[in-house]
């Protein structure tokens, strides 16, 4: 459990600790607590549980709330509120309205004697709603007592679901037809088995496989892996979903970041697979759209198209495969940066080979990721922290605490920007400190706000208000009691290489870039 004490939660989390039957993380701030639960959330496949007081508490984790409810992952806020009776406490607030805002679901606890049910009932509907739950406690009820018997939740489990009949048939004939089909795997299709049943699918069909950006590292061992599908893709990887014909997509929302502004699916038969009947048609109307688990569906197809005796397609071509497997990013189409920097791109390389590849890998947000999502490696989807839902920077670092804390022993590697780090990511380095996680955190400082730097650039005015005077970061990661490398030059850079061997950690490693030698969408 992650969170901040106050008067309004301070003896339930003093009691949680004493019964030491599970681990207390504090944070540094009540955002930062729930990030973290989300972190841990990604990683674990479990419920993330965070714990805020009242008041100005509450208010300050909202954006991360929200960011929880766009990643649709299973969080439950335990928050203090104010005792009814108080109500000209300093710190009263109606609580309920603001976290209903955010989209998360809210149960109230009612009285002592109802705490197991209300504690089960917030964890059920998290599973269930696959959203953040608070449970709102008021300050008055922790000192009341009541007899306590733990109550179980319950949530169905949704793997069981497999869809036939003429919708399948219908899907099945679409892949039958197809001859140069594509499989595409996203978030909501990454657990393993699943994966392995799309994975049979695509070489029973003779199919090129890709992932959706959140679905990274979904084939990576595969030959015929295409990689991101969608305005990351390589282009390989564009040429070869140019050309097809059919794209069996599980698991994907299929939004305009995946298709393209919808550019990738022109001219081709969409067969879309999705646990959630939500997914279907939001974004693009399929030609056969199955509601049902991806990877017992893409079994169910296998088994088909055997009884039909269906022909694999001959997308998976000699050519394709050496293509794949002969990529490599070529220099950056920028001009060269200025001396005391480095390049991005040689730097990110050099960092993703030094850490060990069985990792997790965490991205905040900045244009940097125009560079970080293609580059850095994992070896599957829930090894990889997307922390862009709500399109905010500065939630990296204490997401990244969450997800090292759920890697069972596995190095966590966050990639963040320096006005991410600033925002929301300094006083959650000392959080990683006194958690003691390992953690490497590579900032890519250009000293800017690089979004706003390329806005401004590209109408030739003047991006002085987009530039920042920062601290050297490695000394403040030394006196926030971390370890830190500065990176001005290659000499610099095979210092911070040694740094990760070496094993210290937290560890931050500031890059130096120069802010108009930097990447951007066209490049």
């Amino acid at each position: 459990m992650f969170g901040l004490i106050g008067d309004a939660n301070l003896y339930m989390v003093d009691s949680f600790i004493k019964q030491g039957r599970a681990r207390y993380v504090a944070a540094a701030n009540e955002a930062g607590a729930v990030l973290m639960a989300i972190g841990y959330a990604h990683v674990s496949g479990r419920v993330g549980v965070a714990t805020v007081t009242h008041g100005p508490a509450v208010t300050n984790t909202l954006t991360a709330l929200i960011e929880a409810c766009k990643a649709s992952l299973p969080i439950v806020l335990l928050a203090g509120d104010t005792a009814v009776a108080d109500r000209f406490h300093i710190q009263n607030v109606d609580q309920r309205e603001f976290f209903l805002a955010t989209g998360a679901g809210f149960v109230q606890l009612r009285a002592p004697e109802t705490v197991a049910e209300d504690v089960a009932t917030a964890f059920r509907r998290a599973l269930v709603e696959r959203r953040p739950v608070v449970l709102n406690m008021p300050a008055d009820f922790q000192w009341m007592e009541t007899d306590y018997v733990a109550r179980r939740h319950y949530a169905p489990d949704r793997s069981a679901h497999i869809v036939d009949g003429p919708e399948m048939d219908n899907a099945v004939g679409i892949i039958a037809a197809a001859r140069r089909p594509v499989v595409l795997c996203g978030r909501g299709a990454c657990e393993p088995a699943a994966r392995a049943h799309i994975r049979a699918l695509a070489d029973r069909i003779g199919a090129p496989l890709a992932s959706t950006l959140k679905a990274k590292g979904a084939f990576d061992d595969h030959p015929f892996n295409l990689g991101i599908f969608g305005t990351f893709s390589t282009p390989v990887a564009l040429d070869a979903i140019m050309k097809s014909d059919c794209v069996i997509a599980f698991g994907a929302s299929l939004n305009q970041y995946t298709t393209a502004q919808g550019s990738l699916l022109k001219g081709k038969r969409l067969i879309h697979v999705s646990a959630e009947p939500a997914d279907l048609g939001r974004h693009v109307a399929p030609d056969a759209g199955l509601v049902g688990e991806p990877g017992r569906t893409a079994q169910r197809m296998v088994e088909l198209l055997d009884e039909a005796e269906i022909a694999a397609s001959g997308h998976r071509t000699e050519e394709l495969r050496e293509a794949i497997a002969g990529f490599s990013f070529g220099p950056l189409a920028v001009p060269k940066p200025r001396p005391s920097t480095v390049d991005i791109r040689q730097a990110l390389r050099a960092l993703d080979a030094a850490v060990a590849p069985e990792r997790t890998l965490v991205t905040d947000a900045g244009r940097f990721l125009i560079e970080a999502w293609p580059l850095m490696t994992v070896r599957d989807p829930r090894s990889f922290v997307y922390t862009v839902n709500f399109g905010s920077i500065g939630f990296g670092v204490a997401e990244a605490v969450g997800a090292a804390l759920a890697s069972d022993g596995r190095p966590t590697l966050l990639i963040t920007g320096d006005g991410g780090f600033m925002l929301g990511g300094l006083t959650e380095f000392n959080s990683a400190v006194r958690a003691k996680v390992d953690l490497v955190v590579v900032v890519c400082n250009d000293g800017s706000y690089g979004a706003e730097h390329i806005q401004f650039r590209s109408k030739q005015m003047d991006p002085e208000i987009s530039l920042f005077d920062w601290p050297d970061f490695a000394p403040v990661a030394e006196a926030l009691g971390g370890t830190g490398v500065t990176v001005r030059s290659e000499e610099d850079l095979a210092r911070a290489v040694e740094a990760i061997k070496g094993g210290a950690r937290p560890l931050l490693i500031d890059l130096k870039l120069d802010p108009d030698s930097m990447p951007s969408i066209g490049h």
